[in-house]
């Protein structure tokens, strides 16, 4: 292996877990460089929800590495796949969503991803474009190259299966119609998350059996979410949005875990960060984090002021420069000019209910003008305006 080469692929394994198999990435490599022609680096997206979070970005900025290598990024949108619910790494399948939910959710993942991606270099297929137009004759070809028993490899599967758990012979379908995507797109290398594994090996089978050279899998570590315990996911809320503002995304970081620091910095930058720098000052590494994150999706000035408000809410306890401004419906007002805290809070829109108001309160989780309400039952002189406060970072002005 030449030095340039053996430097490729050095920066192309890191931050990475599975490299499956190295010896064939080495020889795509050096056939590209010698005939010109850019490796097709597949990763494939699930439109199940709208954002694309600090998670995605993962597999999304090893693209780009491949992209500043000179090779094309495909990015396979599963509308079609996401009709069928691949539980992945979950316990039972998951539920189907429609074309219309599908359609909602892709408006806006291009652009996002481009805040990652080089254009000039991204393809972006929908894989409906292939699989909508197989044949019941094809599916069937298709199921014959793959086994059962191969199938019960997948660890949720087998886990199920030993469970008495039922599995659908839909879901069986699901790696293969993934892995039918590889030979559509003629897939030199795909990306993925550590639970995509097993499907993305299912590829390189089913490439073979179609004639194909079979694609390199790589595989990044799934990102643990900012409440340091679960994969960073929409659902469950422990995200960063890669599209959100500045100021909500620093403060979220600035909430990480410390045993997240080091991590993030790996995957999330391009920053190699010592261990002990971060023992002497966790705030400070978390600080420097959320300046290079920020400026990476919104640029160095939105992560400069996002700082600034940072501080001056929580070092210096003032309120927000901006504030969003909203009018109390009279009706709440009592006779004694008194509004009942759930009922203000509920109207600040930071709850989803009253329900959801009581819980806050009575976790201490809100303030006005800066106080903590003591209590659920508590009524608040309305002397507007009143800076209503939910948590740390979520602010509305009542007028």
């Amino acid at each position: 292996m030449n030095r340039d080469i053996q430097g490729k692929i050095e920066q192309l394994r890191r931050g990475t877990d599975n490299l499956i198999p190295e010896s064939d990435l080495v020889a795509k490599l050096e056939k590209s460089d010698k005939t010109g022609r850019p490796l097709r680096v597949k990763l494939g997206i699930d439109p199940s929800a709208p954002h694309l979070t600090l998670g995605h970005s993962v597999p999304l900025r090893k693209m780009r590495q491949f992209q500043d290598l000179g090779h094309t990024g495909v990015l396979v949108v599963g509308d079609f796949t996401r009709r069928i619910g691949d539980p992945s790494s979950q316990s039972s399948t998951r539920p189907l969503m429609s074309e219309e939910e599908i359609r909602a959710n892709m408006e806006t993942y291009t652009e996002q991803a481009y805040k990652i991606l080089d254009p000039e270099r991204t393809e972006v297929r929908y894989n409906s474009e292939w699989l909508g137009s197989l044949s019941f004759a094809d599916v069937i070809k298709l199921t014959s190259k793959y086994t059962v028993a191969r199938m019960l490899e997948r660890d949720d599967f087998a886990k199920r299966y030993a469970e008495g758990r039922a599995i659908s012979i839909l879901e069986f379908l699901y790696p293969l119609a993934q892995a039918y995507d590889s030979v559509a797109i003629a897939a030199d290398v795909e990306l993925g998350g550590s639970d995509q594994l097993f499907n993305l090996l299912v590829g390189r089978d089913i490439q073979r059996e179609y004639g194909q050279e079979p694609q390199v899998v790589m595989t990044v570590p799934l990102l643990i979410g900012i409440d340091g315990e679960r994969a960073m996911s929409q659902t469950t809320g422990n995200y960063v949005g890669i599209s959100e503002p500045p100021t909500e995304m620093f403060g979220k970081l600035m909430s990480i875990p410390d045993p997240l620091i080091a991590p993030y910095f790996a995957f999330l930058t391009d920053v190699e960060i010592d261990e002990a720098e971060i023992s002497r000052s966790p705030r400070d590494a978390k600080r420097r984090l959320a300046m290079e994150i920020v400026t990476i999706y919104h640029g160095a000035e939105a992560a400069e002021a996002a700082r600034e408000e940072f501080d001056l809410i929580h070092i210096h306890h003032e309120r927000p420069r901006e504030v969003e401004r909203l009018k109390l419906d009279r009706s709440l007002i009592k006779d004694d000019g008194t509004v009942w805290a759930v009922d203000l809070l509920a109207a600040s829109g930071l709850v989803k209910s009253r329900g959801e108001a009581r819980r806050v309160i009575r976790q201490g989780g809100a303030k006005v003008n800066g106080e903590k309400i003591p209590g659920e039952d508590t009524d608040l002189p309305f002397s507007p305006p009143l800076l209503v406060q939910v948590g740390k970072r979520s602010f509305v002005e009542i007028v």
